[in-house]
């Protein structure tokens, strides 16, 4: 049932942007939202396989993940404040990242059969990929937008 439920929200989601772009449908909204329901399904699976006795992931991964969704969330929503009204989408780094993150998710559910071994190996090695793209996307963001976070920084020291 969770690999089914798993697969039904991941293919919505892909549906709801492919749908998006090609009919020139996106919205600032849309640009601020879909990430966040990514954010949520991954974050669920990923502490659900945090404490799975099949899976076990480390819980430290689990944080850095679950931290460089929230920084970037803020990041977002500072972009998008009053005064700088900047909508930040996802970029091709951040796109595999999710895309390693879902993968992952999806070889992991059907690793907890029996005598799956194979696949938890496998879901083992997309997940190490995972965690190294959450970095170095949650990096290459901040480093796009480091002179926003520098002068909202300034700003804020000087109130």
């Amino acid at each position: 049932m969770a690999l089914l439920t798993f697969v039904v929200a991941a293919f919505t989601d892909w549906f709801d942007g492919y749908y998006a772009r090609r009919f020139k449908q996106m919205s600032d909204a849309g640009k601020l939202l879909d990430p966040l329901a990514d954010k949520l399904l991954v974050s669920t699976a990923f502490i659900a396989f945090a404490a799975d006795p099949v899976v076990h992931l480390p819980v430290w991964t689990v944080v850095v993940i679950i931290g460089r969704e929230f920084l970037i969330t803020g990041l977002r929503a500072l972009l998008a404040g009053k005064e700088n009204q900047t909508v930040m989408s996802a970029d091709n780094l951040g796109k595999a990242k999710t895309a390693a993150q879902m993968a992952c998710i999806l070889v992991f559910l059907v690793g907890r059969g029996p005598n799956s071994r194979a696949f938890l190996e496998l879901g083992l090695a997309i997940y190490v990929l995972a965690v190294i793209l959450t970095l170095l996307s949650g990096f290459e963001y901040l480093w796009r937008y480091r002179d926003t976070l520098m002068q909202s920084f300034r700003a804020n020291s000087e109130q």
